[in-house]
């Protein structure tokens, strides 16, 4: 049993997230799409949270103005999303597109791409600068295993309007699979030792982040694989921290992600605050409102924190979800 089990915990965590992991087809959306064209979501759409954005430190509401400027004043941005959220894109095309539109130009980072995928990526914009769906074609994104292109294309798009340099921020699949079964050692010694992946996790984090795998896998993850897929979560986050840290020219960069990825605590922005203290970084966690969840402080649980990991929060409406656990409880009968 611990064979297919382990396959399958793996093909979730380089597929993204495994709340995230469904794909669903959805009409394209216009570039210049903005929220007066109204939700794409169908769930909650009158939750009073819906449209909102928390400041977490400051613990208040601010509008999209306040928003922006604190983006504008950091150097590095990072965006998080439910994976196969239309919402979540359009809000983060809507930031790509404002922060991309003054005198600076910032990196536009992928977890969606891995860095094998750079000469494609390169070559691609070398030919049509412009051409988003040439981009998709050229990193084969319909085999990928993301979510459909149409959700992303207006991300890519925003940043292509704008000029900003796209980069493939994500470890390659295999090398994943290979920290899983081997550890660190799996990476080259210097990149190993850039990402700071010979230090021990505080047990606290460790704990917490093997019982998300757990319940990410729904139970069923031999517990000798927690571990090992914790050190692979946190070989992902320390190279999306690097590479946008490779790209930043003096423009910084804007790194789109799960929210997994984008938390603060011990996420892409922790290791990028480690390596570079002097440079300001912000995260905005995208989140899906919940019936039952009238107040921002209600969602912290879901991250085992006391306060919600993010320097802010957007709320969205929500889409409906398949049961991740159900393929799984198939496969165990």
């Amino acid at each position: 049993m611990m064979r297919p089990l382990l396959a399958a915990s793996l093909l979730l965590l380089v597929s993204g997230c495994a709340r995230s992991a469904a794909t669903r087809s959805a009409s394209p959306a216009p570039t210049g799409e903005t929220l007066q064209d109204g939700w794409q979501s169908p769930l909650h759409q009158d939750h009073p949270l819906v449209g909102r954005i928390w400041n977490v430190k400051a613990a208040r509401f601010v509008d999209e103005a306040e928003l922006l400027a604190a983006l504008r004043d950091a150097r590095f941005v990072v965006l998080g999303e439910r994976h196969d959220q239309p919402d979540h894109h359009r809000l983060q095309a809507k930031l790509v597109r404002e922060l991309g539109s003054g005198g600076r130009k910032p990196a536009l980072a992928f977890e969606m791409l891995d860095v094998e995928q750079q000469p494609a990526v390169d070559a691609s914009l070398a030919k049509a600068p412009g051409d988003a769906d040439a981009l998709a074609i050229a990193v084969d994104w319909a085999r990928s295993g993301w979510p459909d292109w149409s959700l992303y294309r207006p991300v890519f798009s925003a940043g292509l309007e704008a000029g900003l340099p796209v980069v493939a921020a994500n470890l390659p699949r295999a090398k994943v699979r290979e920290v899983v079964m081997r550890g660190p050692e799996a990476l080259e010694a210097p990149l190993r030792e850039r990402l700071g992946l010979d230090t021990p996790l505080p047990e606290d984090v460790a704990k917490d982040m093997r019982q998300e795998q757990d319940q990410s896998h729904c139970g069923h993850l031999p517990q000798e694989m927690l571990g090992p897929m914790v050190q692979a979560q946190r070989a992902r986050d320390a190279h999306l921290a690097d590479r946008l840290l490779d790209a930043d020219r003096g423009d910084g960069g804007v790194l789109i992600t799960g929210n997994g990825h984008a938390r603060t605590d011990r996420g892409v922005p922790a290791h990028l605050s480690r390596r570079a203290p002097e440079r300001k970084v912000l995260a905005v966690g995208l989140l899906e409102v919940d019936a039952k969840s009238l107040e921002p402080k209600d969602y912290a649980a879901s991250y085992s924190t006391g306060a919600l990991p993010f320097d802010y929060v957007w709320f969205t409406p929500a889409m409906p979800m398949e049961d991740p656990c159900a393929s799984l409880r198939e496969r165990k009968r």
